[in-house]
């Protein structure tokens, strides 16, 4: 881990270590909200960006990536949609919505 780290350069560290750190606190939740390793990748940015009021264990979060729905980046709501966490019609519809509020 440590020469993937040294590989991937000084300016992506923090991130790397966010998302890590992201993926090891997620990793306690219980197994009923347990969300998986790549959503946990795929969504750090958008919970420090959107979420990171609450603990990444905690319903809450769910409630607040919710909140902020058509706000996630593309590389989240693609993780969500394939772990099951939400449905390719439920984006459709909230991107619909969002488009339709920014006319």
């Amino acid at each position: 881990m440590a020469s993937f780290i040294r590989q991937i350069g000084a300016t992506s560290r923090p991130l790397v270590v966010s998302a890590v750190a992201f993926a090891a606190v997620l990793s306690t939740a219980s197994a009923a909200e347990a969300v998986s390793l790549r959503v946990q990748l795929a969504c750090a940015t958008d919970y420090y960006a959107h979420c990171s009021a609450y603990s990444p264990s905690s319903p809450q979060v769910r409630s607040c990536m919710r909140a902020v729905g058509a706000g996630l980046s593309k590389r989240c709501v693609d993780a969500l949609v394939s772990a099951g966490e939400v449905s390719a019609a439920e984006v459709a519809h909230r991107r619909g919505l969002s488009e339709t509020a920014a006319r």
